[in-house]
């Protein structure tokens, strides 16, 4: 059951939203009982993987966003090269529209260029920590994670980092992002909840590839299902495609997780290879939530977990009228960290950053939907599992509007 939403069942009064301009406010909030995020509400699109570029030219000058009592460290590489400076920039304007959608919000953003390199993060972590930050957002980058998270175990500072790289999580860093895990596990649960039970894979043989193996193969032993077929593959997709194709007539499912281009193509091998998809349950990640996708005759009806596309459209929407320009996908991670660090610093007292607050159970939810953060620093998302037609994914089983134990 989620969450009061009347402000008269809340043993404190609950954040509301600044209107900007409209009379809509629902509020982002923690679950069950716990005080709601302030945040006026936001289709996982194809997952960033961004690599640490190097910068573009001139650390940008820190800035400072708010006036309020709490400091909170942001890290980000404005000044990186190429996607990243965008990404970065997109994720700075979804912090401060936060901060202003907040009503009354007790919290100040000092805004830190990392360049896009670990001396930068550790530097701008330096520069938060000696300046009073009491949790750091940020960094963006795997690489650069490490390096601030030195200083701030140091000083029993928490880090909300944005790294998809799960390895990176540990003591006192948690990482609010799309992790692949948590699309495994929803589609893999949703699917043997449907009677599924012999699976077969198809893989990239990257980093994504191995995270992804890893999460597949527990999550079907955890329902005690088998693997009928599985392989994974390089440059050369139809071998593996050949490979697999004949095992399929063991298989009540099959399972491909790449992005929107590569995933087209390994659906058009495994034809080619004589294959008939028709029969047998596609199952994918949220990079699947791509047009490419959705223009595959080979792949419609397929099956694919991702957060509930409704909450990011009203967040783009608010977004434009701000900044005149469509966010990045990652925008919504620094938004509803500074939502979330800007509840708990009205609603948690002095330990509002303790990895005690941070952890709680019953998580909180967002504009991507629920998200929890577990003790080794990793996150949990309740997602929704959506089907692939030609005019895009619908949805065929909605995000959970709690999480179990």
């Amino acid at each position: 059951m989620v969450g009061p939403r009347n402000p008269k069942d809340m043993p404190n009064e609950l954040p509301k939203c600044r209107s900007s301009g409209t009379t809509r406010r629902t509020a982002v909030g923690l679950i069950l009982g716990a005080p709601l995020l302030g945040a006026c509400s936001g289709v996982q699109q194809s997952l960033s993987q961004f690599s640490s570029p190097g910068s573009s030219g001139s650390p940008q000058q820190p800035l400072v966003a708010g006036t309020g009592q709490v400091k909170v460290g942001v890290i980000l590489p404005l000044s990186g090269s190429g996607n990243a400076g965008v990404a970065a920039q997109s994720m700075k304007n979804a912090a401060e529209m936060a901060l202003a959608e907040f009503q009354n919000p007790n919290i100040q953003l000092l805004i830190k260029d990392d360049t896009g390199n670990p001396q930068g993060a550790q530097q701008g972590a330096q520069q938060a920590l000696d300046e009073g930050a009491e949790i750091i957002l940020g960094p963006l980058f795997a690489t650069s994670v490490p390096a601030a998270a030195q200083l701030t175990r140091a000083r029993g500072v928490s880090v909300i980092a944005f790294s998809t790289d799960s390895s990176v999580a540990g003591r006192g860093v948690y990482l609010l992002s799309f992790l692949p895990e948590s699309d495994v596990n929803r589609i893999i649960e949703y699917a043997a909840s449907t009677g599924k039970r012999s699976f077969a894979a198809l893989l990239p043989e990257n980093a994504y590839g191995n995270v992804v193996e890893a999460a597949f193969k527990q999550a079907v032993g955890r329902r005690g299902g088998r693997i009928a077929a599985f392989e994974k593959y390089g440059a050369d997709r139809a071998a593996a495609a050949r490979t697999v194709a004949p095992a399929l007539g063991q298989a009540d499912a099959l399972f491909l997780a790449d992005d929107g281009d590569s995933v087209v193509s390994v659906a058009d091998a495994l034809t080619a290879a004589g294959a008939n998809l028709k029969n047998i349950q596609l199952l994918g990640t949220g990079l699947w939530d791509n047009p490419r996708v959705f223009a595959s005759p080979a792949l419609q009806g397929g099956l694919y977990a991702a957060p509930d596309p409704s909450g990011f459209r009203s967040f783009s929407g608010r977004y434009r009228a701000k900044f005149g320009s469509e966010p990045v996908r990652t925008a919504t991670l620094a938004y509803d960290a500074v939502a979330l660090v800007a509840a708990l610093a009205r609603t948690q007292g002095p330990q509002r950053f303790s990895p005690e607050v941070l952890t709680n159970p019953s998580g909180f939810a967002g504009i991507d939907g629920l998200f929890r953060f577990r003790p080794d620093g990793t996150n949990e998302r309740g997602l929704a599992v959506m089907r692939v037609g030609s005019g895009g994914g619908v949805a065929v089983a909605g995000s959970p509007k709690s999480f179990g134990a």
